[in-house]
């Protein structure tokens, strides 16, 4: 959640930089802002705490969907953690809209039926 919370910060900080200089995107506090916003170290400590709480959840997905990726996966542990679709749209840098049509995407990946839900079904893995 600190994750969340440092990426909100960073979002806001860009935003009122590009509302109130005239610096240009590809200035280097905006590659800053970018690349501790997109920063694959974050998923990394995420991914090794996760796997140490939830006893290798990571290769029982993979065992049981060998065709997700590693997208997929961070979705998966994201919905493990049963984190609603605004709280997971800052983690992943997107809207909470996108968030939805990455659950739609991810049901039809894991092949689920409509009556089947796609957090109880990550949460039963």
């Amino acid at each position: 959640m600190s994750i969340v919370k440092r990426n909100e910060v960073l979002r806001n900080i860009k935003k009122e930089l590009k509302k109130n200089t005239s610096l240009s995107s590809d200035n280097a506090v905006f590659k800053l802002i970018n690349n501790n916003l997109n920063s694959k170290e974050d998923w990394k400590l995420f991914e090794n705490a996760f796997n140490q709480a939830d006893n290798d959840f990571f290769a029982r997905v993979k065992e049981k969907h060998p065709e997700l990726n590693n997208n997929d996966l961070k979705f998966c542990a994201y919905l493990r953690l049963n984190l609603s679709s605004k709280e997971i749209a800052p983690l992943l840098n997107i809207s909470p809209k996108s968030v939805e049509v990455r659950r739609y995407r991810l049901r039809k990946k894991l092949d689920l039926s409509h009556e089947m839900n796609l957090t109880d079904y990550v949460l039963s893995i």
